[in-house]
């Protein structure tokens, strides 16, 4: 009888030890390892069919003037949010890692895009639901108007969900037969976390299995360029469940973000080899499914029939995509001996700051006050051009004055109190006559570096009034007077 094999794995950064150790020496956290049974013969195997030429292949260095490049092809999908942050469409030979919390849509929003793909050949892989389960819920994401017309029409109610192919199973040589008898162009795997492999015999979830079926995955969609989707848990930290390693593997990692009792629902590229890892996706999530927002500026604008102090909009950008968003501060006294400092959507450290240079370099009495910032809609805002807004509102609370309508902000503060210049300034100006505002603040110092450009900032384009200010103090004089 062979004897077994076991190693201990970091459950944060997948880390292999021979023995149990207290603290993990790659990310450094404390009792994560687990013991786990290992068997190392097979693990190099793939368990799904591939010639042995493939598979012996050995690859010889080649010049970059003699590499021959093809123009990629991405397959485009019904859904435009989900092109946007993958890219522009889907790469053959992908792999794609979907992470969320529990309840948030990801399976939703897999299965409709399955579903809206009648030309494409998709095999949807569940672990975690039944059959029945998935056609309850792919009844419901079809509309109302939908289900009246398919049940008068006998054709559309007969292509209905064809090309869109459901298997439930967990085992990976399973899958794999099935695979080859489908060959399907799409591969959805829900969720990573259930899958197992018969090469490792540790329980399904584990991190030696987590790895193990990845990398089965991932030598099948390259071998065959056949794109593969998998849906990720994520832990109480807000990481995706499973070892660090898995998120190197893959080729884009996308983040679904929202609250549940709310209804909209932010896709967020933190990873992306084949586009930018900045790009941004929100949904509205209703009885029938995820909805498209085409505008978002208008969802994360309220709509306020009195003006109000301590209210601004300010001028942001989501990868290429411009976007405003109103920002709340209140100032108010401190009731406690100690001023609280607290920021929804944005970062605590910056806020410090520009509290700093409020008291520093405009006069403004604030140590003592207790001030609370908010960037509504439930987003997180991470662009330094918000920091002219947020300043504005802050003073707009502290003296109880409203900022005029349609006024919007857009530029970063210094530590000196200057008004420093924010990149793309134009499209910033555009998003904000488009929705129709009257006027924006920008820096002067964005003038002389688009002016050394052929596509210099032509100011008489806009018909709306451009402020161009240098110092914060301008800007306080021409809202406050």
């Amino acid at each position: 009888m062979a004897k077994t094999k076991i190693a201990y794995f970091c459950q944060s950064c997948g880390y292999e030890s021979p023995k149990w150790l207290g603290k993990c020496p790659s990310c450094q956290q404390w009792n994560t390892f687990v013991e786990e049974i290992l068997e190392k013969s097979n693990a190099s195997v793939p368990n799904w069919k591939s010639s042995p030429a493939s598979s012996q292949r050995a690859n010889k260095p080649v010049e970059v003037a003699d590499i021959t490049f093809k123009e990629e092809h991405r397959l485009l999908t019904p859904d435009k949010e989900f092109n946007r942050v993958l890219g522009g469409g889907i790469v053959a030979g992908s792999l794609v890692l979907i992470g969320g919390e529990p309840g948030i849509g990801k399976s939703t929003l897999m299965l409709q895009l399955a579903l809206n793909m009648p030309n494409v050949k998709v095999l949807y892989v569940s672990g975690e639901e039944s059959d029945h389960q998935i056609k309850m819920r792919a009844e419901r994401l079809v509309s109302l108007d939908t289900q009246q017309t398919r049940a008068k029409n006998k054709q559309l109610k007969d292509e209905f969900g064809k090309g869109c192919f459901i298997l439930t199973e967990t085992s990976t040589q399973n899958i794999f037969k099935q695979i080859e008898e489908l060959q399907p162009d799409i591969l959805v795997i829900d969720s990573i976390q259930t899958l197992h492999s018969s090469h490792v015999e540790s329980t399904p979830g584990s991190v030696s299995q987590e790895r193990e079926c990845t990398a089965e995955l991932l030598r099948f969609a390259k071998e065959t360029s056949t794109p593969v989707f998998l849906i990720g848990h994520i832990t109480k930290d807000g990481m995706i469940a499973g070892p660090k390693i898995l998120e190197h593997m893959v080729d884009t990692v996308l983040q679904f973000e929202g609250d549940r009792h709310h209804v909209y629902r932010i896709l967020r590229t933190i990873k992306n080899r084949f586009g930018s890892s900045s790009e941004l996706g929100i949904y509205e999530m209703l009885g029938e499914g995820l909805r498209e927002v085409s505008n978002p500026s208008e969802i994360l604008l309220s709509q306020r029939d009195e003006p109000l102090s301590g209210i601004t909009i300010s001028a942001t950008l989501e990868g290429m995509r411009p976007m405003l968003i109103e920002t709340q501060a209140l100032v108010s006294t401190s009731a406690y001996g100690t001023p609280q400092r607290t920021a929804t959507g944005f970062d605590t450290k910056r806020m410090s700051m520009l509290l700093a240079v409020l008291e520093k370099r405009c006069g403004f009495r604030l140590g003592a006050k207790d001030v609370f910032l908010n960037i509504t809609g439930g987003i997180r805002v991470e662009d330094p051009a918000i920091d002219l807004g947020l300043a504005a509102a802050i003073i707009s609370s502290h003296e109880d004055i409203p900022i005029p309508f349609k006024t919007c902000f857009a530029g970063e503060i210094g530590l000196s109190g200057e008004i420093r210049a924010v990149n793309r300034i134009e499209q910033r100006i555009a998003e904000a006559q488009k929705l129709g505002f009257e006027q924006i603040f920008i820096s002067k110092y964005n003038m002389p570096t688009a002016a050394k450009d052929k596509n210099r900032l032509d100011l008489s384009r806009y018909t709306i009034d451009v402020k161009v200010v240098g110092r914060i103090e301008e800007v306080f004089g021409l809202l406050f007077g």
